[in-house]
């Protein structure tokens, strides 16, 4: 084994290596391959930090297909289960708790790895956020009744009309996102988009972009494949124990794809005889989002885009330009 210590290639720097990569594209399989012991080929310690908005919730396990406590013993896991449900979890916050975990990590000589399918949490981190206006109070409590008055379509409607690029990466059941975006509009006379900053990569971070992509047919099978597993591993018990525990359909949590979809209109939670049409609603919703997030994420500048299906051809790829990148930074098992 190796003595040597990290040292950056680029004096005050961190390495990060990031992966995008939507669920049922093989990210956990590759993590677990690359960054476990157990792994055939394991190469050097890491650790992970979600890019997952909705795995930071407590007990939305199936829901999230987050990574099983097997695989979090095998590489540690950070900003997986630290919230519950009714709170928000914002890039901001993002951010701050990858910004704190990275350089943990680092200090331990092990990679910081984000890992995760929230494009927008990876291209703020990769390049940072703008400053917004500050929130205002009477605003947004306007805004919050506005929503609960009129709902969540006719917002996101007029969102739509003010800022079209905002809204195409913001759910329509998102209300807490489409009352800040229009928050900022009305404050400042300017939408969140023309407060974007020039795509410079964050100073302080040298990183690895990577981004997997299975062919699209499989991947929207395992999407599909996905969620019927989640219904077979208990998700409809998962949703009712939520409920239990006194979430609803507007609790930050919930209103995530696998989640919102079981609740009608106004809020009430649908019968048995909808779980045909929930399941598919998912499906349906899941592949959508993966389609969004691709071409999302295809328009960021410096990604290694993968044809990733899994195969041992791809593990060796994958595992050849981490095992580079990680060599200027001795890095080591």
């Amino acid at each position: 084994m190796s003595t040597k210590t990290n040292k950056p290639a680029e004096e005050g720097k961190i390495p990060v290596l990031v992966i995008f990569a939507p669920t049922a594209s093989g990210k956990t399989a590759l993590t677990r391959e690359l960054f476990s012991p157990q792994g055939s080929h394991f190469i050097l310690n890491a650790e992970i930090i979600s890019a997952d908005s909705q795995a930071v919730y407590k007990g939305m396990d199936i829901g999230t297909a987050k990574p099983d406590a097997a695989l979090c013993q095998e590489i540690p896991h950070h900003l997986v289960d630290i919230l519950s449900p009714e709170q928000q979890f914002n890039v901001s916050d993002f951010i701050d708790a990858a910004d704190l975990a990275c350089h943990e990590i680092y200090s331990r000589h092990k990679l910081p790895v984000i890992c995760g399918g929230t494009g927008f949490y990876i291209r703020s981190f990769l390049y940072g956020i703008a400053p917004t206006p500050v929130s205002d109070p009477e605003l947004r409590e306007n805004l919050k009744s506005r929503i609960k008055t009129e709902g969540n379509d006719v917002l996101y409607e007029e969102l739509k009309q003010i800022d079209p690029e905002s809204a195409a990466r913001i759910h329509p059941n998102d209300a807490y996102r489409i009352c800040r975006a229009l928050e900022v509009y009305y404050l400042s006379g300017k939408t969140r988009t023309e407060f974007k900053i020039e795509p410079e990569l964050r100073n302080q971070y040298d990183f690895l972009f990577l981004v997997l992509e299975p062919p699209r047919d499989i991947l929207y099978q395992r999407i599909r494949d996905r969620v019927d597993m989640m219904f077979m591993d208990g998700l409809e018990l998962e949703v009712k124990a939520l409920i239990k525990q006194g979430y609803r359909k507007d609790t930050p949590g919930l209103k995530a794809i696998g989640y919102s979809e079981w609740f009608d209109e106004v809020g009430s939670l649908l019968g048995a005889d909808k779980l045909d049409e929930i399941r598919e609603a998912i499906k349906h919703h899941s592949c959508k989002y993966a389609k969004k997030q691709y071409t999302y994420i295809r328009g960021i500048p410096g990604n290694t885009v993968i044809n990733f299906n899994g195969t041992e051809k791809d593990f060796e790829k994958v595992c050849g330009l981490v095992k580079v990148f990680a060599d200027n930074y001795l890095i080591t098992p």
